[in-house]
C-alpha cells in the first residue's frame, strides 16, 4: 500500500526566533498547525497512512496528532536523536516502507496534485520521480535540469545567482520506488538532494522531473511564511476549505472598526475602536487597543497590542506585549513574549 513520509524534523533555523519554542511543522499558519495542510494535501490523493520523521522538539508535534486517527489517516512516527539527512531519516523507517512511497518536505505549501505526480511515476516506469515548479527567482533552491521525455539530466544544490542556469526547482515531493532505500548506506546522515539522487542520474538510474504549474510556497523563512500566509487569505492557493474565515471577535463594536475581507480573527480576540486590520491574521486571544493599525501581518495569540501601534509586514509571535505608539516595520519579526517599550520603532 503506498503511504506517505513527510520530512519533519528540521530545526527550522531560518524561522528563528518564531521555532524556539514552537517547531515549524506547526507553527500557525491562518491559525491551522502547517502540517495540517499536508495531512489534507495528502488525503486528497487517496493516501491514508503517514509516517513522519521527527527530531526537533517531538512531543509537540505528537500531541496534537496522535495516531491520527481523528483526522481520518494513520500516522506513525521515527525519531532522529541526531540529525540524519533527508535520505537518512528516510533509510531509519525502512522497516515500516514496503511500496512506492511519496515523500514529502516538511515546509512546503501547495496543491501540486499528488495523483498526477504518481500516475506520472507509473508512466515513465520510473525509479524515483522529483516533482518540479518554475519560481522567478531560484538561487538558493535545488535547480533540476532534465531532458525532453522528462529524464534528469542534471542537479545544481542551492546555486549562487551567478551560477543560475534555469528557472527549474526541486519543489521537494518525490515518488520512490522500494528500491531507492536499498541505495541509501545503512548509517549516518545521507542526503537525497545533494548526494542520493545525483550518483542515481549518475549510474543512469530511471530519475525523472515531474513539472507542476500547481501553487507552490515553502515556508522556510519568515518572508516566505508570510508569503504562504498571503497565499491561503487571498484564495490563491487550490485547497478545498482554506481560508477557513472565523467568527467575528467576540468584542468589538463593528461600525468602529475597519476590517477587510481578507483578513482572519480568531473568535477570542478583542478589537477595540478605530482599530484597522488589513490583509492580516490574528490567533487566539489577543487584544488590539483603541487606533492601532495591523496590515500585511500576522500576530501569534496571546498578544496585546496598545493604543495607535502601527505594525506592518511583521510577524509577532505569542503573548506579546506592543506598547502605545509602537512602530513594527516591514521585515520586524518578535519571538514570543517579546515587550516592545512604547513609542519605540523596530
Amino acid at each position: 500500500m503506498i503511504k506517505a513520509f513527510i520530512l519533519a524534523g528540521g530545526k527550522g533555523a531560518r524561522l528563528r526566533p518564531l521555532v524556539l519554542n514552537t517547531p515549524k511543522p506547526i507553527v500557525p499558519l491562518a491559525n491551522i498547525p502547517f502540517l495540517f495542510f499536508q495531512i489534507d494535501h495528502i488525503k486528497r490523493a487517496k493516501i491514508t497512512e503517514i509516517i513522519l520523521s521527527l527530531s526537533y522538539q517531538p512531543r509537540k508535534i505528537t500531541d496534537i496528532f496522535g495516531d491520527g486517527m481523528q483526522f481520518g489517516v494513520t500516522m506513525r512516527y521515527t525519531h532522529e536523536d541526531l540529525p540524519l539527512g533527508t535520505a537518512g531519516a528516510l533509510k531509519a523507517a525502512r522497516n515500516l516502507i514496503d511500496d512506492t512511497t511519496i515523500v514529502l518536505n516538511g515546509d512546503v505549501l501547495t496543491d501540486i496534485d499528488l495523483l498526477e505526480v504518481l500516475n506520472y511515476h507509473r508512466e515513465k516506469k520510473a525509479e524515483a520521480t522529483i516533482a518540479t515548479t518554475r519560481v522567478m527567482n531560484p538561487a538558493g533552491y535545488g535547480l533540476i535540469e532534465s531532458d525532453p521525455q522528462g529524464r534528469v539530466v542534471r542537479f545544481t544544490e542551492k546555486p549562487a545567482e551567478d551560477e543560475v542556469t534555469g528557472d527549474t526547482i526541486n519543489a521537494g515531493i518525490y515518488i520512490l520506488e522500494p528500491s531507492v532505500l536499498d541505495r541509501i548506506p545503512a548509517e549516518g546522515p545521507q542526503s537525497l538532494e545533494r548526494e542520493l539522487f545525483p550518483a542515481m542520474v549518475q549510474e543512469g538510474a530511471k530519475v525523472y522531473a515531474y513539472l507542476s504549474k500547481g501553487y507552490w510556497q515553502d515556508i522556510g523563512s519568515p518572508q516566505k511564511y508570510l508569503e504562504a500566509t498571503f497565499g491561503i487569505i487571498s484564495g490563491r492557493t487550490n485547497l478545498p476549505g482554506y481560508p477557513q474565515k472565523a467568527c467575528p471577535p467576540n468584542n468589538w463594536e463593528k461600525h468602529q472598526v475597519s476590517i477587510d475581507s481578507f483578513s482572519i480573527l480568531d473568535g477570542k480576540c478583542i478589537i477595540k475602536k478605530g482599530v484597522a486590520i488589513e490583509n492580516s491574521v490574528l490567533g487566539e486571544g489577543c487584544r488590539i487597543e483603541e487606533g492601532a493599525l495591523i496590515k500585511d501581518s500576522v500576530i501569534w495569540s496571546g498578544t496585546r497590542i496598545l493604543p495607535h501601534a502601527r505594525i506592518e509586514r511583521a510577524i509577532v509571535g505569542r503573548q506579546c506585549h506592543i506598547g502605545e505608539g509602537v512602530r513594527l516595520r516591514p521585515g520586524c519579526v518578535l519571538g514570543d513574549k517579546s515587550i516592545i517599550s512604547d513609542h519605540s520603532a523596530i
